[in-house]
Parts: C-alpha cells; structure tokens; sequence
C-alpha cells in the first residue's frame, strides 16, 4: 500500500498536467515525472523486507490480576536488510478494552526500527472480571527504505490467559516488606515484644530499637548493625466466611463487591499465613458452596487462590444463620471468623446478627461489609427537590438500619467494619494484626 510520501509525489504531477494545456511540453514532463514516481515505488516495494524479517513476542504473567494495571510486554526484533518505521497494533480482549462510552481502541505503537535492532513496547491492561481470556493477533505495517510503499501482515499471537484476583498485590506486599514501607499501602505494623517470643527475621537496625535485640553474628557479617524481629503468639486460627449471594454482584466503581471481597480475600490470607497462622475459608450463599480447611504455609495460599478463581455470586439471598452454624460445627478450636458480606436490609440482617452470635463461644466474629458511598451521598446531599427529600430519608434509613445492626452484633461481643471498597484490605489486615497486638484471640 502507498505511503503519504508517495500520495504527495503523485500529486505533485497534476499541476503538470493542468500547465499541459498551456504548453505540451508540460504533459511530456508529467508522463515522464509519473514513470520516475512508480519505476521509485516499484523498487521500494522491491527492495521491501518481507514478513519473516521480524520477530515477536508477547510476555505477561500467566495470572493475570483483577483490578489491577497489568504490565503487558511486546519485543519487536528486525532481521531484515533496511532500517522501517513501524506501525504495531496488539489486541488484547474487548472487554478489557471497553471505556465508559462504550468505544474500544486497541493499543498501537509507532516507531522506527534499524536492522538488528530490538525494540520493546509496553502497555497496561485493567481487567475487571476474573476468568479465561485470550489475546489475539498481532498486526504488523513497515515502509520500504524509499518510505513510498508500505506492507502489512498479521501474526497469529494468540495466547490463553487467566484473570485471578489480585496478586500482583501480594507481589507489593513483599517488596514493601522487605523495604519497611507497609505504610505505602496503609498497613499499620504493631508487634508485642515480651515474654513468649519467637524469632521472626532479621532487618537493618533502627534507632527505636532495644540493643538487647541486636544480632551480633549478623552485624560482624554484614558490617552494619542487625537486629531481630519477634513476634509472639503464632499458629492461632483465622478462618473467612464470605457471602457470595446476589447482593455481592452489585457494582461499586469498577467492580463488584464479590470482586473487591475476593482481592481482600486473597491478600489478607497472604498475611495471615506469613505470620505462621493457619487459615481456611468458606463461601456459603443459601447453602454453603466451598469449605476449606485451616491450615498453614504456602500450599494453602495457593489452594485458596484456585478457589477465589472459580467463585462465582448466585442469584438468591444468603442464609447467615445455616452457614454459621456449619461453620461453627466444622470448626471446633477457638479462632478470628472474619465474614465478608452486604447488609441488604430485612430478615438477612436480622440472620445475620443472630448467626453472628451464635458463634460466641468460643470464636472471635469480625464482620466486614463495604460501605455504599451513593447511600452516604443521597444521606447528606442537601435535597433541591421533592423527590430528593424522599430519597435522602430512604438513604438515611438504610444507613440507620445498618448501624443498629452493626452496633447490636458489637453489644453481644463481636467486632465490625463498614469501610469503603478502596479501603478494605488495608482496614482488614490492620484489624487483625491489631488483634494479634492486643492478645485478643
């Protein structure tokens, strides 16, 4: 196909052979201009690598994470015999793809290209519903060395691809470990140093801390100060009940509170297991779904992974008082029941505060539930209307309705959280990390 180079010189005869009429010299000098033109455009073509000359690879994670920027990696590599520009376009899913106004535009790059030359092309993809995907081909268009003809060609690049919850936040959780910065994510660092201790790692000494702790070996090793971290009381029980019934497919922002739960999920278990305690977890809807049993290390990180994957919302309410009770048959040993769910309203509030305490003794219940910033903002909005006024009481109703059940289940001794979507993991974390401080398990 032409270039825009080659359209302008094409152009460029027709004012020739407008002055034709004038003078036929003019027409001899056009005819003779348009051979020159193709006989160059020919040769361009000609001389034009061909398709086999480059080289491409995409490189991403296998799991890729839910609602989150995924980096996604082309490498271009030119064997060809002339320097081209290129023009690239890669296509991910559609749905990843899709903005608010319902317009798709897959990612293209443009660039020059010098032979033997490797060039490395990034882009982000966001997806917001986990399950199978599958990238598709990658379209390639390079010019001549004339820059007056172009070719394309597209390469067959399909690649499966799975979205799982979120790991590349646990990736970030390791890194900001390992950096003493769990602040940079809203992580609150609280450990009992006294009688009981274990050892946990080593790290770089800070001026806060009790020379007691420091480790001599490490420090002559490393030619700095060391010291020792402890932490007390391991290997208790955390176990995660989550609602997965049809409140949990309703939006907030991008996602679904199922999803923000599951990412939640899947970070907190992360903590607790590097922490040395067991954990499990159940997801019950109008019967119980899946049934983990608590455990510690790795394994059981990636066992929960797996399953936070499959789990889908079902179209029907949830039954509190019948899940809570098969945990509390299932699970003996006294341990943090931390249960995700939504506070719709009617008999599954009331099912839900009577299950709750239920499990006391000899379990600790924190519920978790995410706040709906729209009730929060028709409650305060100042009403313009009659029909404002009706909404902002209706709102404050609700709100009303969710604090009494909130502050009822906190009375006959269990712990809560309404929190916004954007805040649970870190509120979830703090939470229990403030439980382990204070030796209330």
């Amino acid at each position: 196909m032409p270039t825009r180079r080659l359209l302008l010189l094409i152009l460029i005869a027709a004012p020739l052979l407008g002055l034709a009429e004038l003078a036929p010299v003019f027409g001899v000098v056009a005819l003779l201009y348009a051979a020159i033109v193709c006989a160059a455009a020919l040769l361009d073509l000609r001389l034009m690598d061909r398709h086999g000359a480059f080289d491409l690879q995409r490189r991403h994670d296998q799991r890729l994470s839910l609602g989150a920027d995924n980096p996604i990696t082309i490498v271009v590599t030119h064997r060809g015999q002339h320097d081209t520009l290129i023009e690239l376009r890669d296509e991910p899913p559609d749905a990843w793809l899709t903005k608010p106004d319902g317009s798709a535009t897959p990612p293209v790059f443009t660039f020059p290209l010098a032979v033997r030359a490797t060039r490395e092309l990034n882009y982000t993809v966001r997806p917001l519903r986990r399950g199978d995907y599958r990238f598709e081909r990658i379209t390639l268009r390079w010019t001549g060395p004339l820059a007056l003809m172009r070719r394309q060609h597209t390469y067959d690049m399909a690649q499966p691809v799975q979205v799982y919850p979120n790991v590349l936040e646990v990736r970030k959780y390791d890194l900001l470990l390992r950096r003493n910065r769990l602040q940079d994510i809203g992580l609150r660092i609280q450990r009992r140093y006294g009688e009981g201790r274990e050892f946990e790692r080593l790290r770089e000494y800070q001026p806060d801390d009790d020379f007691r702790h420091i480790s001599w070996k490490a420090t002559a090793r490393r030619h700095k100060p060391i010291t020792m971290e402890f932490e007390s009381e391991r290997s208790q029980t955390i176990f995660v009940a989550f609602d997965v019934g049809r409140m949990m497919n309703a939006p907030v922002g991008e996602m679904t509170r199922l999803d923000y739960v599951i990412n939640s999920v899947l970070l907190f278990s992360y903590v607790v297991l590097g922490k040395g305690d067991k954990v499990g977890m159940m997801t019950f809807a109008d019967t119980v779904t899946h049934y983990i049993e608590p455990k510690p290390g790795r394994a059981q990180f990636y066992r929960m992974l797996d399953l936070l994957y499959r789990v889908e919302t079902q179209p029907i309410e949830p039954d509190f008082r019948q899940a809570l009770n098969y945990l509390k048959l299932k699970q003996r040993r006294r341990a943090l029941v931390v249960v995700f769910t939504d506070l719709a309203g009617g008999m599954s509030m009331q099912q839900l505060a009577s299950g709750v305490i239920g499990l006391r003794p000899p379990h600790l219940p924190l519920i978790v539930t995410i706040s709906d910033p729209v009730l929060k903002d028709l409650a305060t909005t100042a009403p313009v209307s009659e029909a404002s006024v009706y909404e902002r009481s209706v709102a404050q109703r609700v709100l009303d309705n969710r604090r009494a059940v909130l502050h009822r289940m906190e009375m006959q001794g269990a712990m809560t959280l309404d929190v916004p979507a954007s805040q649970l993991s870190a509120s979830v974390i703090n939470k229990y990390l403030d439980i382990k401080e204070k030796g209330i398990l």
